[in-house]
């Protein structure tokens, strides 16, 4: 490739085959990466958000809860439950980057100029996508990341959720997942959109670009979508609890109804700080990884066809 091709390769401006392949690699890369790297804090998070939990699972913040687990429960305790969503987490980011980079061009958000509708729209479609395969994940997550909990495997605690609970338990919060997720990834996506042409108007690729966008994206929608996170964690881990109203709660609108009888309206706030410190790095993270992967797969492609300059 001659000097002046390399100057003027847009990896974000290839065939759509080379563009959605180099999404769905990049994707998944991405979303092990996020998930993994910051397990410790979401297990904090979780914990946290337990509306009854047990006297020595309480905490009064995010250092008091890392101290105390480290020190009663070791911390090996912090990363039960990762496997289940590094096998998850794989191929529902891929799904999820890939139908987000095909909803944008589909939606027009690839045109110049600043497009976040067609950029919330797709990255409402992305999340229904990859939620439908990452519930039953992310419900295997929680459960073992409660105080208590003697799953000891992935494996051993879907077999134990499902003989006792049935299937629908895996996707009892499926409906509040989206409730939530999709406003979040539609304000994630479209403050990431945004700031990332603000940030970088030429469109070449720049890390710094990516993480900072991805950062405030993500702190900004965990923020905003906490109380819906709060409602999901009661659905995913109410098979745990021994106390009986919470183990029949059946819902959104039930669960909610339930933290503010026990809680106030205080209740719905519940694991905010653990949640912004989770999202801001992690998602971070995954824009960096994902747009690196997807800029170093589409040169590859890039590299290996000639290009016709004018």
């Amino acid at each position: 490739m001659t000097t002046q091709a390399i100057e003027e390769f847009e990896y974000e401006a290839l065939p759509d085959n080379a563009s959605l392949s180099a999404s769905l690699l990049a994707g998944a890369f991405a979303g092990i990466a996020e998930h993994a790297v910051m397990y410790p804090v979401d297990s904090i998070k979780t914990r946290m958000q337990i509306l009854q939990p047990t006297p020595q699972a309480v905490y009064s913040g995010v250092l008091n809860a890392f101290s105390k687990i480290s020190t009663q429960e070791g911390a090996k305790t912090l990363w039960r439950g990762v496997n289940s969503v590094i096998l998850g987490a794989g191929p529902a980011h891929a799904l999820y980057f890939g139908t987000y980079e095909y909803a944008k061009h589909a939606f027009g958000g690839n045109e110049s100029g600043h497009h976040p509708i067609a950029a919330a729209a797709a990255g409402a479609c992305a999340t229904i996508a990859s939620d439908a395969l990452m519930n039953p994940f992310d419900v295997i997550k929680q459960r073992m990341q409660v105080h208590g909990s003697t799953y000891t495997s992935v494996m051993d605690c879907f077999l134990k959720v499902n003989k006792g609970e049935g299937f629908r338990a895996f996707y009892i919060s499926y409906p509040t997942t989206l409730t939530m997720t999709i406003p979040f990834q539609s304000i994630q996506f479209a403050t990431y959109e945004y700031l990332r042409k603000v940030l970088n108007p030429s469109g070449a690729y720049d890390p710094m670009t990516h993480i900072t966008a991805g950062g405030i994206a993500g702190a900004f929608a965990a923020a905003a979508t906490t109380p819906l996170d709060v409602a999901k964690t009661l659905l995913q881990t109410r098979g745990e609890s021994t106390d009986v109203r919470i183990r029949n709660c059946n819902g959104l609108v039930d669960a909610f109804k339930l933290i503010y009888q026990r809680q106030g309206l205080a209740g719905f706030g519940k694991g905010l700080q653990p949640r912004v410190l989770s999202h801001m790095p992690s998602t971070a993270i995954c824009w960096g990884v994902y747009e690196y992967g997807k800029w170093f797969l589409s040169r590859d492609n890039a590299d290996q066809q000639p290009i016709n300059l004018p």
